[in-house]
């Protein structure tokens, strides 16, 4: 039953745990994910974990050895190929990626819109692996070993410059820098 707006039995109070921030301290940020967005995020991904570009070092002196073996057209063919590969898998995945968030957005409206259902977003600090920041973007990191999940903040989004002060503030106290 209804009474003055709230719902019996539903509890509307706020958390207090310290992995939520409260409103007043928060920062609210508009943005339009980008492809160039996602690329960060990948590229630091890849450097935290550090395995992608040793497995292709490898592949590649693997290659070039082979071919330095065996120079024939077929040789030949498969280091084009493995090179080709190494340059534009990365591509295609960021590319795939943006796909899967792009529909999220509306193209009607120019920024996410916070609390949209196919935008909003829950996560606890203690899930966070930890973030770095960029020239122009705060990439969080999960906690897991793979880094399953990042979340990519451009500093585009900021309205005013103390708010990415506040930004990093935030993000300070509740996270480490990696």
């Amino acid at each position: 039953m209804a009474k003055d707006g709230w719902t019996e039995g539903t509890d509307n109070s706020a958390e207090t745990s310290g992995d939520l921030v409260d409103e007043p301290s928060g920062v609210q940020l508009t943005y339009r994910p980008q492809l160039a967005d996602t690329r960060v995020g990948q590229q630091v991904r890849d450097r935290v974990k550090r395995t992608k570009s040793v497995l292709r070092g490898v592949l590649l002196v693997l290659g070039v050895g082979f071919w330095l073996i065996t120079i024939d057209v077929v040789s030949t063919g498969l280091l084009l190929f493995v090179v080709l590969w190494m340059w534009g898998y990365p591509r295609l995945h960021v590319a795939y990626i943006q796909r899967i968030i792009g529909w999220q957005v509306s193209t009607a409206r120019p920024c996410l819109r916070p609390g949209s259902p196919a935008t909003a977003t829950t996560a606890r600090w203690s899930r966070s692996g930890g973030y770095r920041e960029t020239a122009h973007h705060f990439v969080l990191l999960s906690r897991d070993p793979n880094i399953m999940w990042l979340e990519v903040v451009p500093k585009r989004g900021v309205h005013e410059a103390e708010d990415l002060d506040r930004l990093r503030a935030i993000l300070d106290q509740n996270t480490t820098r990696v």
